[in-house]
């Protein structure tokens, strides 16, 4: 999985809201609130190559983090070094990379798919319906896209099939950004 799309699974699965992407030279910082409004940094690096995230790619961050006032932060790259991954659990600052992905509920998984589909459905129609027969999207209601999505999320998380949710929270990313 791309960064870019561990960086959006992250999102979608927490919740986050009032979402502010910065490009900067080196790095993208996307400021957010949690649930409990609290404000969170998730700093991508998206490697050229093969670079590693070093310690003074921490040590920047941590300033930062320290200047904005951050309650938590996650960096979102491919590899690190040893010394970087020491600091960002010196630092209590969550690690994603290439080989590590936090775990997450199915649940979370679900639900991340469901407010995707709900945000779509208020974008295109005004509202989120709950039940596909008063769609708006299109005269034929069970043709929404969108609602088809949800209603396919449902079935599968209930027949625990974790890889074709998965595969539609992509789908559901991909229509919501």
């Amino acid at each position: 999985m791309s960064v870019a799309n561990k960086t959006k699974l992250i999102i979608a699965i927490r919740r986050y809201k009032n979402i502010k992407r910065e490009q900067k030279a080196k790095y993208i910082d996307i400021s957010a609130t949690d649930d409990s409004n609290k404000k969170v940094l998730l700093r991508v690096i998206d490697p050229l190559g093969n670079e590693f995230v070093d310690l003074n790619d921490v040590k920047e961050m941590t300033e930062q983090i320290r200047l904005d006032a951050y309650d938590s932060a996650i960096l979102i790259s491919k590899n690190f070094t040893e010394r970087a991954t020491d600091e960002l659990s010196k630092q209590n600052i969550q690690c994603v990379s290439e080989n590590y992905m936090p775990p997450y509920a199915t649940e979370d998984l679900y639900m991340a798919i469901i407010n995707c589909a709900g945000n779509q459905c208020i974008k295109r129609c005004g509202k989120a319906s709950t039940v596909i027969s008063e769609c708006n999207e299109i005269k034929d209601a069970d043709m929404c896209k969108i609602r088809t999505l949800a209603k396919n999320a449902k079935n599968h998380f209930k027949d625990g099939a974790i890889g074709l949710l998965k595969n539609d929270l992509k789908i559901a990313l991909a229509i919501d950004h």
